[in-house]
């Protein structure tokens, strides 16, 4: 596993294209919150808080991460090599499970450059240091378990396609609706009582909970359930191709 994992990160770094995904998020963020005129700019709201970037980092990331992942399988099936892994000495979960750290990896790192609008806005508060920490902490939480969970979904999207855009789109489709596609169809109230089932059948309901400052056992053990759910799958659609 960690032989994939290192040969997976090498992948990343070592032509760039990790670089310029951190690169090219960054940029987008910072942009939103300290220079479009829109609901997420931090000086428009006129408070010491990154609740704005806690919004807006899921919809960024439902791109992101498929971007990364869509290559994880495809790229294998379409070049042959799954082949010439399937005649390693090499669990099929071991190869699942080192793609999607090194996915999940590479999500996270995308964060790092946000801590220096952490930096700014602690500066920036008045009184300096004027922000809520335990929110802070708790939805940077969330959004490590949310890149978890979108990691997981963009890996199993990747194990259906030989291609790699279609791979993508798929991702990208299949994030959207756990995210917010569900989400909005339980808003719509169509089934009554059943709606709040369906509410928590998605994302975005427990990782709003993460951006309270809420950690809650059962939100966790939601993404856990989740990522479990889309490696097994994975596991199962690529042991097929054998």
């Amino acid at each position: 596993m960690f032989a994939i994992l290192k040969k997976e990160l090498w992948s990343y770094f070592g032509n760039w294209s990790a670089w310029l995904i951190i690169a090219a998020f960054s940029l987008i963020a910072t942009l939103f919150l300290f220079f479009f005129d829109n609901d997420s700019n931090i000086f428009e709201i006129g408070t010491a808080s990154l609740q704005s970037y806690f919004v807006l980092v899921p919809w960024f990331l439902m791109f992101i991460i498929p971007a990364l992942s869509m290559k994880t399988f495809a790229e294998e099936q379409q070049t042959g090599t799954l082949n010439w892994l399937f005649s390693q000495p090499l669990k099929v979960s071991d190869l699942v499970f080192g793609k999607f750290l090194s996915v999940w990896i590479v999500g996270i790192l995308c964060l790092i450059p946000s801590l220096i609008y952490l930096y700014t806005v602690y500066v920036l508060g008045v009184p300096a240091g004027n922000i809520d920490l335990g929110m802070t902490f708790g939805s940077y939480i969330g959004l490590i378990i949310l890149i978890a969970a979108f990691s997981g979904v963009g890996i199993l999207a990747s194990s259906f396609s030989q291609n790699q855009i279609m791979a993508y789109l798929l991702g990208v489709f299949m994030c959207f609706i756990m995210y917010f596609g569900i989400e909005q169809l339980a808003s719509y109230k169509l089934l009554g009582g059943a709606d709040f089932i369906l509410q928590n059948i998605g994302f975005y309901q427990h990782f709003l909970g993460f951006t309270r400052g809420l950690i809650d056992f059962k939100d966790v053990a939601y993404f856990v359930l989740v990522i479990g759910v889309t490696l097994v799958l994975s596991n199962h659609f690529i042991n097929k191709k054998k």
